[in-house]
């Protein structure tokens, strides 16, 4: 099975129950060893631990009805795609782009941003938000006098 880039995996509420129980009935088990059974040879094929807490919270999110999207970190996006997750517009994100806030390259005409850059560049603007609202609410705190 191979896995599609920008595919969503919206769960129903089935599979949220499935994923629920196959969660309950992982997480009670104290191993040392995980393992995958094919169910057409009945093989065993041994699984990194890694991997099994990756499979645990890719349940624990299903059972909790959430939807899912795997990406790796070196894929690239389109500016549709990654203004999308940024939720910001096609256009703000050519500007960020453009004025070097966030690395891309040119396939011909066509911007490609890789998915790694955007999480970065969310994360460090998610941080500027929270210091410029902890800076506004001090300056609050000290102009009414309601500092420690």
């Amino acid at each position: 099975m191979s896995l599609t880039l920008n595919k969503h995996f919206i769960p129903t509420k089935n599979d949220a129950n499935e994923a629920k129980a196959t969660l309950a009935q992982l997480s009670s088990e104290n191993c040392d060893a995980h393992f995958i059974v094919s169910t057409q040879s009945n093989q065993r094929a041994q699984i990194p631990e890694s991997i099994f807490e990756l499979i645990k919270a890719i349940l624990n999110e299903y059972s909790l009805g959430h939807p899912l999207m795997i990406i790796p970190l070196n894929a690239e996006l389109s500016t549709f795609d990654a203004a999308d997750f940024l939720g910001v517009s096609r256009p703000y994100l050519i500007k960020l782009l453009e004025n070097g806030e966030i690395n891309f390259r040119k396939v011909g005409k066509h911007r490609r941003i890789r998915f790694e850059d955007l999480s970065n560049y969310k994360e460090a603007a998610k941080h500027k938000r929270l210091q410029a609202i902890a800076q506004v609410s001090a300056a609050d705190d000290a102009e009414f006098g309601l500092e420690e």
